[in-house]
């Protein structure tokens, strides 16, 4: 079952970040997200009672020489080990994606493996007029809204909690 986190899961959201990254980086950069106010869409991934995998998207901004143009990061995406490779991971980007598309975002980035994010339409070629301090095969970009990448070329600038990680 994929469902929106609710505050007790936060311990739970922690713990699968964790245990999918093996260290703490990632669950330091959800709170301080959380705390910050840049969470837009989060969810969790539960099987049998317990929260099996998390994805976030938080706010990001493009800054162009026409103003800003508001997007959305997907950072991080985590299932724990002994679930992975279930689909479970596949099934929170394509319900996170239909969240964020639901609540009006049109532009999601991702730095994440080439192998993987392709198949939910995520491209680096969409990315390449973009500058970001994540550069090459793994920096990828979706439209959400047909377009909303057209024309849009500029500096790529994610909430400060990213630069702790």
């Amino acid at each position: 079952m994929i469902r929106p986190e609710t505050l007790g899961d936060h311990a739970a959201i922690h713990e699968v970040n964790r245990l999918a990254f093996g260290e703490e980086g990632e669950a330091r950069l959800i709170a301080a997200l959380r705390d910050g106010g840049y969470v837009r869409v989060s969810l969790v991934a539960e099987e049998a009672g317990r929260v099996v995998g998390h994805i976030l998207f938080s706010d990001l901004s493009i800054v162009t020489p026409q103003g800003v143009v508001e997007a959305l990061s997907l950072a991080p995406l985590a299932v724990v080990p002994d679930c992975q490779r279930q689909g479970i991971g596949s099934a929170l980007v394509r319900e996170g994606l239909r969240a964020c598309t639901e609540a009006g975002h049109r532009i999601v980035l991702v730095v994440g493996h080439p192998e993987f994010y392709p198949r939910f339409d995520f491209t680096a070629q969409s990315a390449e007029r973009l500058l970001s301090p994540y550069a090459g095969p793994a920096f990828m970009a979706l439209e959400l809204a047909p377009g909303a990448l057209e024309g849009v070329e500029g500096e790529v600038r994610y909430p400060p909690p990213f630069g702790d990680l």
